[in-house]
């Protein structure tokens, strides 16, 4: 599903974010990325799809080598993926049905397919009430749900989660990952970037812990 090999990713002044990586994720694992910040997590998950070029090596998703697609066939990439950013990336002048449409009414579904889908997703992160308001009306952890809603609704093959359950209480926090939970018993692979140690020890997963760009432990749980 997803490999990689020899890939480093340098920014200026020769640092590397990360460092002759190479490792492989199969279809439908489950893996956690941690590590400090700057470890390298979140340009991991920007080099899957293709927001940033790797310096050295080649990524593979799928069989294609990613590390050869022009700009044209980036888009068409990321029909395969849900992404849940750090930020959260809404657009601000839609409304939040508007925002967990928008990759549905990329893909060409129907309008009536693509309501169906938006409401059930917004009923799961408990935010159907708030479908007709604009993300700056919604708390950080609001426009964090709205973030996740946007990423399933796809119901993608690769879901890249960055730091999702950040800003998020304890409770919602268990709802959104009973719903990885889901997406990866449907078949979803699932990439989490995570500090949460307590999280991870409730929802024992495949980890990949980085330290200066470099992989320090690949571990499977008992």
């Amino acid at each position: 599903m997803i490999q990689l090999y020899n890939v480093t990713k340098s920014y200026l002044r020769g640092q590397n974010a990360l460092n002759d990586i190479t490792l492989k994720i199969e279809k439908g694992e489950f893996v956690y990325l941690t590590g400090p910040s700057g470890a390298g997590k979140s340009t991991f998950l920007k080099l899957l799809y293709c927001a940033e070029r790797p310096s050295r090596g080649q990524i593979l998703i799928n069989g294609r080598n990613i590390t050869r697609f022009g700009v044209q066939r980036i888009p068409l990439l990321r029909r395969d993926f849900g992404i849940v950013f750090q930020d959260f990336k809404l657009l601000n002048r839609r409304t939040v049905y508007e925002n967990v449409a928008f990759p549905l009414e990329v893909t060409g579904h129907k309008r009536f397919e693509i309501s169906k889908k938006v409401y059930q997703t917004l009923k799961q992160v408990g935010l159907q009430h708030r479908l007709n308001d604009h993300p700056l009306q919604l708390s950080g952890g609001e426009q964090q749900r709205v973030a996740v809603a946007r990423a399933l609704v796809v119901e993608p093959l690769i879901l890249l989660a960055d730091e999702p359950t950040g800003n998020l209480d304890p409770d919602v926090t268990l709802e959104i990952m009973e719903m990885f939970k889901d997406a990866n018993a449907r078949g979803t692979t699932v990439v989490m970037a995570t500090h949460d140690r307590q999280l991870i020890r409730q929802f024992p997963r495949r980890i990949l812990e980085l330290d200066a760009g470099c992989i320090q432990m690949d571990d499977l749980p008992c």
